[in-house]
């Protein structure tokens, strides 16, 4: 094993930039190349079938199989002429990563001939086997069989020489089995009840789209370091290894200048995003050796959720030709910054305008302030929701450490707002409002624009921020779906946008004016959901004892995170707001308890094999050499001076052996608490106990055997270090 890391490393020091030939001219040349989009509909498509296909794809309206069979006429010849053999419906299971099943466009026609054929009934629906995807219990063996539906708000694309046409999955009984299909209907409950709000303030409103611009974080790391480290390939993190001396203390790799071989690498993945419709527009070192990170331009929801599915399988295809392998890993070093995928949040209408931004004139700030605090309440109300959303085994790693946010969930406003909301709560009484305090609130909404940039900030220490114009959720994980936090979200935001307007609508009944019910509401719901609003260090021991007394949760536990779907609030939000069946939502936390299980038996399994046959047996040869050197010394000098000699070795000897024991021992218990686990029936106690009876000796041998990678000759020592890992590149 020593032998693989040397030679990892003589590769790494011989690589040279890859020379990438991309075309010249603008980006906006070959931006989409690859894409149906609506402008090629125009071109394959008669005007008939491009406005039916447009009026699905902007308002949400249905097609007509006739329809179907046009637009598969036109996509088919398209994508043949670009050299395309195959297609597949590609979707989003319960996995965080995409699937595909491609078929060739050919079929035999009358006189035995192959034909290049593609159907509107191919387009819009197929049957792929759903036997090995997880479903949480949802169907039986018997009803492996699931359905991909056709997404027309997603444009299809061509990767390679198949063309890929977004889709959802459904089981053969109807439940959805993705994460497409719950958020296509978080979308519609967000528009139709955020429409309904806005028409008090405007008339013409008659959609209101959900906005999302992710920010992907990852290491790079050289792919014959990679593979000479079993836990990397195997679980995607490094189960073992002592820090580095010099690690990120200094800040020097944040924002510094990209080596060559780097941006080699970037320049071809983000051509590759271009010509897929991805407009990347950011592209950065970031704080941690060998991480960084790439932003793109805000989209829509659904779409942008696509195209981060598409960025990390591009990112991963070019990497391999750059002989780098991508780590989406949210902590895959330990002592250093781990990747996080911040997801900046905001809604538009139709009209054109950000609900989340100041308006011109008081009546647009009071229509923001009234989004605002909306949104405010619904994390308030779903707080343990959301948190669960994001809490993945990858991401529990990140999650409470002083690099990512808390596991508390709580709102940061900045100064400006918060007191602009106190304001509102100390000028609206609880009847009619007097002249004065009619012009006061004006007066102050009225300022917003003006100052309101200069006091906002990016607390970095804050899960949900608001920054100026939208809100960035910075819990998601780097390796994870946007789908399932923007589900959570989405939904509690819709369910809080009903509840607003029935409010409302009851004091406007009772002959309370329009404005003045909203304050009234507003006011109430600037109180209730006080206790989540917090500007200070999110870090602090202070604010996890403050956030106790708020009676806001700090749970870290995975396991004990998901619970949170299933309790009332959550239920009413997911359930009664339609997005799941009781069915489904079961089945979705059965499936994240698996998913949490196997991550955990899978890394108990690697650690316990790296420790016992890599990392014992190399101990005990170095152990072997200062036994050896130790009886060398007592033949040649007298027994007073080798004893004196040998002192510092014999010492070192027992810590060596006193670390081999105790590996040996904590694995032999780790093993033991696995097969316990393992023979549990119920998903639930089988998480928990792979939570509290497994996990736990991941770090305590870890700690032994990066004890021994201080105490070892370099020169023998197996894997590859976090050194080398991070600094050669």
């Amino acid at each position: 094993m020593a032998e693989l890391r040397f030679n990892a490393l003589k590769e790494v020091f011989a690589r040279k930039p890859l020379e990438v030939n991309i075309p010249e001219g603008k980006i906006s040349d070959y931006f989409g190349i690859n894409v149906f989009c609506l402008s090629k509909m125009e071109c394959y498509l008669s005007k008939e079938t491009y406005l039916a296909i447009r009026e699905a794809i902007l308002k949400g309206t249905s097609i007509s199989r006739d329809i179907a069979d046009k637009v598969a006429a036109g996509m088919k010849l398209w994508a043949i002429e670009k050299g395309v053999t195959h297609y597949t419906h590609w979707f989003h299971p319960l996995t965080d990563s995409t699937a595909e099943k491609h078929d060739a466009f050919i079929e035999f026609n009358e006189s035995g001939g192959l034909v290049e054929t593609f159907s509107g009934e191919l387009l819009v629906q197929q049957e792929p086997d759903a036997s090995s995807f997880p479903s949480g219990g949802i169907r039986n063996t018997f009803e492996a069989r699931g359905y991909t539906a056709w997404d027309v708000s997603s444009p299809a694309f061509i990767v390679g020489t198949t063309l890929c046409i977004p889709t959802v999955f459904v089981s053969y009984t109807g439940e959805a089995l993705d994460y497409k299909a719950p958020l296509l209907k978080t979308l519609a409950e967000l528009d139709t009840a955020a429409v309904e709000v806005c028409r008090y303030f405007d008339k013409n409103v008659d959609k209101v789209i959900s906005n999302l611009g992710w920010e992907q974080e990852y290491f790079l790391i050289d792919e014959a370091l990679y593979y000479a480290r079993p836990d990397l390939v195997l679980t995607d993190r490094t189960l073992m290894g002592h820090q580095s001396s010099k690690d990120q203390q200094l800040a020097d790799h944040y924002f510094s200048s990209i080596s060559e071989r780097v941006m080699s690498f970037m320049i071809e993945f983000e051509y590759e995003a271009y010509k897929l419709g991805i407009p990347v527009k950011t592209r950065h070192n970031e704080v941690a050796p060998n991480q960084f990170e790439c932003a793109p331009i805000y989209e829509e929801t659904n779409l942008a959720v696509d195209h981060n599915q598409l960025i990390m399988d591009i990112m991963k295809r070019v990497a391999k030709k750059h002989k780098f392998k991508i780590l989406l890993h949210e902590k895959p070093f330990a002592g250093i910054n781990g990747s996080g995928k911040h997801n900046n949040w905001s809604l538009g209408t139709n009209t054109g305008v950000n609900l989340l931004s100041p308006g011109k004139n008081p009546k647009g700030n009071l229509q923001f302030l009234t989004f605002l605090v909306n949104v405010l309440m619904a994390v308030h109300d779903n707080r343990d929701l959301i948190r669960a959303s994001v809490m993945t085994e990858t991401n529990s790693y990140r999650l409470g450490g002083n690099e990512a946010p808390p596991a508390i969930i709580s709102v940061f406003l900045g100064s400006y707002l918060s007191e602009m909301l106190d304001g509102i709560v100390e000028k609206v009484t609880g009847g009619k409002m007097t002249p004065t305090e009619k012009t006061e609130l004006k007066l102050g909404i009225g300022k917003i624009p003006e100052i309101l940039l200069d006091n906002t900030d990016r607390n970095r220490t804050s899960p949900f921020a608001f920054t100026g114009n939208r809100f960035e959720f910075r819990a998601v994980g780097s390796s994870s779906s946007c789908a399932p936090p923007m589900i959570a979200l989405n939904a509690s935001v819709a369910d809080r946008l009903r509840k607003f307007k029935i409010d409302v609508d009851k004091l406007i009944d009772k002959g309370v004016k329009k404005d003045e019910a909203i304050f009234q509401i507003l006011k109430r719901y600037i109180i209730e959901s006080e206790a989540v609003r917090f500007e200070g260090d999110g870090y602090s021991t202070e604010w996890e004892n403050e956030a106790e007394k708020r009676g806001l949760s700090n749970i870290k536990s995975v396991p004990e995170s998901l619970k949170a779907y299933f309790s009332p609030e959550a239920r009413h939000v997911l359930i009664d707001g339609g997005i799941f069946s009781p069915k489904e939502l079961e089945a979705r936390v059965g499936v994240e308890y698996e998913k949490f299980i196997k991550k955990v038996q899978i890394e108990a399994r690697v650690l316990g094999d790296l420790a016992i046959n890599h990392i014992v047996p190399t101990a005990i040869q170095y152990m072997t050499t200062l036994l050896d050197n130790v009886n060398a010394l007592k033949s040649v000098f007298n027994e007073i001076e080798s004893e004196r000699l040998a002192g510092a070795r014999k010492e070192t000897i027992k810590n060596i052996s006193d670390h081999i024991s105790l590996i040996k021992k904590l694995v032999s218990e780790m093993v033991n608490e696995r097969k316990k686990a393992n023979v549990i029936d119920d998903l639930c106690d089988k998480a928990f106990a792979y939570d509290r009876e497994v996990k736990p000796f991941l770090d305590k041998i870890r700690y032994h055997i990066d004890r021994l990678e201080l105490t070892v000759d370099n020169e023998i020592w197996p894997l590859p270090k976090y050194r080398e890992l991070l600094f050669s590149r």
